[in-house]
């Protein structure tokens, strides 16, 4: 579809071709800002946002790209939140990426990063795996931001694993001889910033995470109670039948959905952006509650 033919019912369809779940080189994304503009472009999205975890220094520079390339943008930020003894990521899309208030809060979670991978980085020495912190930063864009993907990375390439999901599966999870747990923010912080900036927060990939039905009931209706409106329900790790479990889900708790691929690199991720099937026609998309807050190009502006 061409951007600058939208109409208003094509910007609020649940068929438009939205990803907003994607992460650039600024957190642990292997291309640049531009580059995912570009390629969000070429492969037919309709409405975009960059979505790098815990960090807002991509935005403008993805937001100056997409516009230029015609593409409507909503900013976003991936924020990583811990409840009930797991990481949860809560997206926000469509916020004042200028707020200080949620630059503040931002820098306060990605703190400690830098400690815990060297905390990492000790442990994969005890099983013979030297210089990992050296070798993972230099996958790293932004050192506030070095996480286990980069690690992933460094192992790959040193030849101790074939490919990343190995790597996790042998090091860096819990109970493996790279991980070290981290307290991130809490839900009802990463609320507040999005909010408080004028966003709206959608729970990310929610069949990744380990919960019981209890722990995920408990985690959907605090994140409602604290001004919570969507869910991801469409993802590049959900299966079939996860989107169709959290469709479901999304209609019980009067949510609304919202698609991404969670694409990181060509070379690693499960689903490129844009490639995403569509959301069930029973759904309510999040995009129609953000109209006022995407950033139109010129030609799209109505």
């Amino acid at each position: 579809m061409s951007t600058s033919t939208l109409t208003f019912p094509d910007r609020v369809n649940h068929l438009a071709n939205a990803d907003l779940h994607c992460h650039s080189k600024v957190s642990d994304g292997t291309l640049e800002p531009e580059a995912l503009a570009a390629r969000a472009k070429a492969n037919g999205v309709t409405l975009w946002a960059l979505t790098d975890h815990d960090e807002v220094a991509g935005q403008q520079r993805a937001l100056d790209a997409a516009l230029a390339l015609g593409l409507p943008y909503l900013t976003g930020v991936e924020v990583s939140v811990s409840f009930a003894g797991q990481v949860v990521h809560i997206v926000g899309l469509g916020f004042d990426h200028h707020n200080e208030a949620l630059l503040a809060g931002l820098r306060a979670t990605r703190g400690g990063r830098e400690q815990r991978a060297r905390e990492m980085a000790a442990g994969l020495a005890q099983v013979g795996i030297k210089d990992a912190y050296e070798g993972a930063l230099k996958y790293v864009g932004n050192p506030e931001l070095i996480s286990r993907t980069h690690f992933a990375r460094f192992l790959v390439e040193a030849g101790h694993c074939s490919d990343i999901s190995e790597v996790f599966r042998r090091y860096l999870t819990e109970g493996k001889p790279g991980y070290v747990e981290h307290r991130w923010a809490r839900l009802s912080d990463a609320m507040r910033w999005i909010l408080e900036a004028g966003g709206q927060a959608v729970i990310a990939h929610p069949a990744r995470y380990s919960f019981t039905p209890t722990e995920e009931y408990a985690l959907i209706t605090e994140f409602i109670a604290h001004g919570g409106r969507g869910i991801e329900v469409v993802t590049g790790s959900h299966s079939d039948a996860d989107a169709a479990k959290y469709t479901e889900t999304a209609l019980e708790f009067a949510l609304l959905a919202s698609r991404g691929s969670d694409f990181h690199s060509p070379e690693e991720s499960r689903t490129d952006l844009g490639q995403l099937k569509d959301l069930s026609g029973r759904l309510s998309p999040i995009w129609q509650l953000l109209d006022t807050r995407i950033h139109w190009p010129p030609a799209a502006r109505q």
